[in-house]
């Protein structure tokens, strides 16, 4: 099989040719590495672009109208998950604020068909990981010191690593414990 020409058939674009002479197989476009470069790629794409079913804005709540996180994210302060907001909880600002722009009208249809809506979780850890929001808050830790400037976000994403190395840094920094149970159970 030929190697087909950049956007000759619709199916081999351009910048896939690209990706496929630099990777320097020599072999047809269908090669091992080529597609696990692609696949790479296109997961690392989807894991920082997680589409909402909702456009909501953190940088109009949190942001513009200085909304604490703790107002809607209350679970932070009292358990293991911040949560998210019930759509009963965001109906209680918006059956008056807002309440005809567009997507506070996909919210309202939401509340209307007594269906909650399905939020994309952005950050999950391992299962062999143990994270408890509340000690964090309780020691005065703003979010923002894991989560990044999430008020100046019109969409949430994670805009850094939340590893291990991460998070022993800051508790070595804060003299918090480093014992492997603080986290791994």
């Amino acid at each position: 099989m030929k190697n087909p020409k950049p956007g000759t058939d619709g199916t081999f674009s351009p910048l896939f040719a690209r990706l496929h002479q630099r990777h320097g197989c020599g072999k047809r476009p269908v090669c091992p590495r080529f597609w696990a470069v692609v696949v790479l790629l296109v997961s690392a794409a989807t894991a920082f672009a997680q589409q909402q079913p909702i456009a909501f804005s953190h940088a109009i709540h949190a942001g513009q109208y200085k909304i604490d996180c703790q107002f809607c994210h209350s679970g932070a302060r009292r358990s293991a998950v911040s949560g998210i907001p019930s759509l009963q909880f965001c109906m209680g600002c918006h059956k008056t604020v807002s309440p005809f722009k567009p997507e506070i009208a996909r919210v309202r249809a939401y509340w209307d068909r007594k269906e909650p809506i399905p939020w994309t979780r952005v950050v999950q850890e391992p299962d062999f990981v143990f994270f408890n929001h509340s000690p964090h808050i309780l020691k005065g830790i703003r979010c923002q010191e894991c989560h990044g400037p999430v008020e100046t976000m019109t969409e949430v994403r994670l805009d850094h690593s939340l590893n291990m190395n991460t998070c022993t840094g800051c508790h070595r920094q804060r003299g918090a414990s480093i014992d492997c149970y603080t986290c791994h159970r």
